[in-house]
Order: C-alpha cells, then structure tokens, then sequence
C-alpha cells in the first residue's frame, strides 16, 4: 500500500477521470446523432420472423439527465477533491471535517467534564456519571485490544487485577493513556549460554512461581538466572520502574509454560500501547483513567 503514497498516483487518477467525464460526453453526441439505417427506420435485425430492432431517438428526458449528471460530475470536481492531488476550490478534506466535528463535540461535552477535572480518580470511582462516561470511552478505546470486560487475552494485559507492569497508580494509568508505552524483552539465549541452559533456566522461572517445572533443571539453571536479574530482580519480583514483570507469581502475558518462557527468552518481545493523546483530551484521559484504575481495585465501579 506505500505504493499509493507515490505522487505519480495522483497524476493517474486525475487522467482516468478526466477521460471518464468527457468520454460520456462523447457517447452521448454519438448517441444523438441518429442516422436512418434502413428505409423504415429500423437498424435492419429482424429476430423471429417480425421481431424488429427499432432506430429511435434517446428519450430526451434520459438524455437531459445524462447532461446533468455530466455537468454535476464537473461542477463537482471543481469545487472538491477528485482529481487527483487536487484539492478542489473550497479546499474540503474528510480531516478537515472530521476535526471540526471533533473540535464541536469535545466543545459541547466541556462542560461535563469542567466538574471532573479537579477531582481524584478515589473520588471518581465513585461517581456514577463518571464512571459511565469512562465505560464508553473504554469500550471505544481501549476494548479492542484488552477486551470488553478489560480482562485482556493472550499479549494484552488484564487490567482487572493487581499485576501492573508499571506503578499502576491514577496518575501512571494517565501518563501511559496518554504518551503509549513500548515494552521490549530482548534476546538473551546468547547471553545465557547454550540451547540447554535456555531450557533450565525457563524451568528456574517456572519454578519462581511454583509452576510445574523439572527440579533438576530448575536448580542447574539458578545460577544462569543472573543474567535476568538485572531486569527482573535477584528474587523475580521484577521492577515496575522499567515495567519488568514479576516472575513469581502465575500471571504469563505471553504464554505459561517451558516452551513458551524457553520462546520468550531466546525470541525476545516486543509490545506496544499506542498513545492517545491525540484521539483523546486531557480530561477524557482523567476520566478513564480512573476507571481503568477503578477496575483493579477490588470493589464495584459506580455504574458497572
């Protein structure tokens, strides 16, 4: 799809359409420019014995809508993009409509959220309006990837629970809304040593969390572990600073068990939460952020 992006594009459908307009112009000389094929008016086909294909003039109202509908195309090109790069005289775009549609409603629902903005998200959990415009904007924003009940899936955290790969405070949940966030496990078979070190030290990780794992390989693979610890702790508790999670309990983002941890330390993983920032206003932002962070917090959100 680059290719489209290519300038020459332009150049070609300005041409097609062109050439399209005005070669309806041209059969529509060559349709009124009726000439008698026969001494009775006819094309001359006969089907069926008496069956005869008659050389009538166009209707002329067919033929004036025909002009009009050519005429419109052309009045319209003019004033509006369709040829082309061509912005067209009244300089419309869909973005520019499509903001200025934003730019009203967010205009119009200022005033609801003017009340939000000085309150804590302690308080707007509890605040049934509020709540009900963070579920929307949830559903609409945020439930595509962490799912309508914001329990997540497979690569998609569980916003739920209390298992945060960040700080999982009110204002965290805001930042991370409002800037995205990258999260990247690199490779680090090589630095671990051989196929076989991999594999115990998957199963030491398994291990951390009581997860079933091969004992043996566990304990061989213990001393190997240093090599995560820089990210995830001597202990695996991990470190919300840079977002390295906790290995020791049951919650895996990307897969439980030897091969999937085995995977994961010799592949690397890289994961990414667009920023919204711009889909979003600050204050819409303040909103569902607090409902995020209501949902994790063990009680019932006003309006759920």
């Amino acid at each position: 799809m680059s290719d489209f992006v290519n300038s020459g594009w332009g150049i070609f459908v300005a041409v097609a359409t062109t050439i399209s307009v005005v070669w309806c112009l041209v059969l529509l000389v060559i349709a009124s420019r009726r000439k008698v094929m026969a001494g009775d008016n006819t094309t001359g086909h006969v089907w069926d014995v008496d069956l005869r294909e008659m050389n009538n003039p166009l209707p002329r109202w067919w033929m004036w809508l025909f002009v009009i509908t050519v005429v419109f195309a052309a009045v319209y090109l003019a004033f509006y993009p369709g040829l082309g790069s061509n912005a067209g005289t009244l300089g419309w775009t869909s973005l520019n409509q499509y903001e200025a549609e934003q730019a009203k409603a967010r205009a119009a629902m200022e005033p609801v959220y003017a009340r939000y903005t000085s309150m804590k998200a302690e308080e707007l959990m509890h605040d049934p309006q509020a709540m009900a415009i963070g579920s929307r904007l949830f559903l609409n924003t945020c439930a595509p990837c962490h799912g309508s009940d914001a329990r997540g899936s497979k690569g998609f955290p569980n916003l739920t629970d209390q298992d945060w790969l960040g700080a999982g405070t009110p204002e965290y949940i805001e930042k991370t809304i409002t800037e995205g966030r990258i999260g990247m496990m690199p490779p680090m078979a090589a630095a671990v040593g051989t196929p076989e070190d991999v594999k115990n030290v998957a199963n030491y990780v398994l291990s951390l969390s009581g997860s079933a794992h091969n004992n043996i390989a566990a304990e061989l693979g213990k001393a190997k572990f240093v090599v995560c610890a820089a990210c995830h702790g001597p202990d695996g508790k991990g470190n919300p600073t840079i977002g390295a999670p906790n290995l020791t309990d049951k919650i895996w983002l990307h897969g439980w068990g030897e091969q999937a941890v085995i995977d994961m330390v010799t592949k690397g993983k890289t994961n990414v939460m667009p920023p919204q920032g711009r889909l979003l206003t600050p204050q819409q932002i303040h909103v569902l952020a607090a409902y995020v962070w209501g949902l994790s917090q063990g009680t019932k959100v006003a309006g759920n």
